[in-house]
């Protein structure tokens, strides 16, 4: 709960949360004037009108919350697809390295902006943004991008995607705030934090169990494609927001429901709307989106690119990588979903946000150590993806909740824009993180673009190879242009017995004779000549590059416990309560003067 949701405003009206919202306040129309009832939709009306006129039922709540955490699910699931057959689909295209992480760059630039645009769900409403915003995520999964031509159609694809994703992956936290109350805020927001969770986990477990029996890439983006719009129908048929009147205003328990309902007929919505950005533009809303958008740094490289660093670093089939990634999901979802039943109970966020970010921070530490070490175990880092998912599941969580918290304390009615402002700042964070990425490891992509063909001429002259490696350039120059050169061919063999392919001068000229007789086709020689060197630098330096770009993600995490104290939220279970214990009071009081005055009105009827 908000630090002041119980306070008084002189003789005016008493206040629940930090917003007025009774018939005295500006942002409602004046008692004896109430406005016009909205008509509840019916028959195929409800297929684009989806507002509800009273607050429903638990039962109904949380059907309309579950289906709101199953689209994110697979929003997310649909957006890092690409990233289990990372490898397949720039081989498929002929992509470098760099140009699919550009995809990503640029299609998290164009869903910044469109998060901007997805604040106007504050007058739009949420749903629809959703149900049909699924339809078109679903097509593009299914029947676009697997289909692609060519790069160009594959970016444009990913653009389009990204533009949706950005409107909708707004629109989902803020249905799941109209839908929950503060006291069980935490716990809502735990469930829709699983939506990239379990949408990773859905790529991961999904991939690691049908990669080697369906090797093509786009296999994977046809079956994520048929469920999303499977989710998307039944979006589109049962999925219902809150009306403008009921949404706009600040609930803190059930208990507030009669509450709201009531005073839902007074509320002008149009006054309600206005100055949104203006209000938003503090540094509790602002700072705090910044500080959890750097806070996620090493879970953007993890979704994007784990598979690739265990490929390149510790030679894991793309399988097993993705196996291994489950330990980070897995983990990572059951600390969402505690850590909101946790915050809840003790009504408090802020102190775990502060010990999920440490557990995190020291996982993260010992794990960019651990990124230097080739004989690093399978389980050594199974162990270390729990602590570190663990610990950002405990703070994420907490942070959402009190970040919506922190929105309704400015204004309920803005909570759209607020978390516009949030996707903004988190996409644009994304989109350096990863042009930072390109500079920092520069020698995976060497790995990932030349290090398979090099390693197949490798595999098929394995012995030309060596011979030549072992030679020196202008000795081996000097042969190539007269085989029969004495001098040469003495100092050929010399070369071959130090770099210890050879017991003596018989078995090295052997191996000359063979370099001659069955020699490295041209154009393979000339690839080896050209990048065999880089691929070899690489691969020493690829591991301590890694290292570096871990500790970077260890030092965002560290910058966001700060901001943890600019947030709306109590520190103290205690005074939490007693919070708790007042409004309820006031809760009562309110409904008491509102019973008198519909008394009141019909003795005068």
């Amino acid at each position: 709960m908000s630090d002041q949701t119980i306070s008084s405003a002189g003789e005016g009206p008493r206040v629940i949360g930090d917003v007025a919202l009774d018939a005295r306040d500006p942002k409602v129309v004046a008692p004896g004037r109430p406005k016009p009832a909205d008509t509840p939709a019916r028959g195929i009306q409800t297929l684009w009108d989806r507002r509800l006129h009273s607050y429903p039922s638990n039962g109904r709540r949380y059907i309309y919350l579950a289906i709101t955490v199953l689209a994110t699910v697979i929003l997310y699931y649909e957006l890092y697809i690409g990233g289990a057959v990372a490898t397949q689909i720039i081989a498929g295209f002929g992509m470098t390295f760099t140009q699919f992480v550009m995809v990503s760059v640029i299609g998290n630039l164009l869903g910044a902006f469109a998060s901007l645009v997805a604040g106007l769900a504050d007058r739009w409403g949420r749903a629809n943004l959703v149900a049909f915003g699924l339809v078109v995520t679903g097509v593009l999964i299914a029947f676009a991008l697997p289909n692609a031509p060519n790069t160009a159609w594959y970016f444009i694809f990913f653009g389009i995607l990204s533009i949706v994703e950005g409107i909708i992956l707004v629109a989902t936290p803020a249905l799941i705030r109209d839908f929950s109350p503060q006291l069980g805020r935490a716990s809502a927001m735990g469930f829709w934090t699983l939506g990239p969770v379990l949408g990773s986990l859905l790529v991961t477990e999904i991939s690691s169990h049908t990669l080697v029996s369906h090797p093509d890439w786009q296999f994977q983006f046809y079956l994520c494609g048929g469920i999303g719009l499977v989710v998307a129908v039944i979006a589109i048929f049962a999925l219902r927001e809150l009306s403008p009147a009921l949404r706009d205003q600040l609930m803190v328990s059930m208990q507030d429901k009669m509450l709201i309902e009531a005073r839902a007929k007074n509320i002008d919505t149009e006054k309600a709307a206005q100055g949104h950005w203006r209000q938003m533009m503090h540094l509790d809303i602002v700072g705090s989106a910044f500080a959890i958008a750097i806070f996620l740094m090493f879970y953007y490289i993890a979704v994007g690119f784990f598979v690739i660093y265990f490929v390149t670093i510790f030679g894991y089939s793309s399988a097993k990588a993705n196996g291994l990634a489950n330990w980070y999901w897995i983990s990572n979802a059951i600390a969402l979903v505690a850590a909101g039943f946790i915050s809840d109970k003790f009504r408090v966020r802020k102190p775990f946000m502060i010990i999920g970010c440490v557990v995190s921070l020291v996982g993260a530490a010992i794990f960019a150590e651990k990124a230097v070490e080739p004989n690093t175990s399978y389980y050594t880092f199974a162990v270390l993806m729990i602590f570190i998912s663990a610990g950002g599941g405990l703070a994420y969580t907490a942070w959402m909740a009190s970040f919506t918290e922190t929105i309704e304390k400015h204004n309920p009615a803005a909570t759209a824009t607020g978390l516009a402002v949030w996707g903004w700042i988190v996409r644009i964070v994304v989109t350096l993180s990863l042009v930072g990425f390109i500079f920092a490891v520069p020698a995976t992509a060497v790995l990932v673009d030349q290090d398979s063909k090099v390693s197949a001429i490798v595999a098929q002259y394995p012995d030309q190879v060596a011979t030549a490696g072992a030679i020196a350039p202008d000795t081996l120059a000097a042969l190539q242009k007269d085989p029969t050169d004495p001098a040469a061919g003495a100092a050929a063999v010399k070369q071959i017995i130090e770099a210890k392919l050879a017991k003596d001068p018989a078995e090295a000229v052997a191996r000359l004779q063979k370099l001659g007789t069955d020699p490295i086709p041209a154009a393979d020689a000339k690839y080896l000549a050209d990048n065999g060197a880089k691929v070899t630098q690489a691969a020493k330096d690829t591991a301590q590059q890694w290292r570096v770009w871990w500790w970077i993600c260890v030092g965002a995490q560290v910058l966001f416990l700060p901001f943890v104290f600019v947030m709306a939220g109590r520190w103290s279970p205690k005074k939490a309560r007693e919070d708790e214990e007042r409004h309820e009071a006031l809760v009562k009081e309110e409904m008491k003067k509102l019973e008198a005055e519909r008394a009141g009105q019909s003795v005068d009827a």
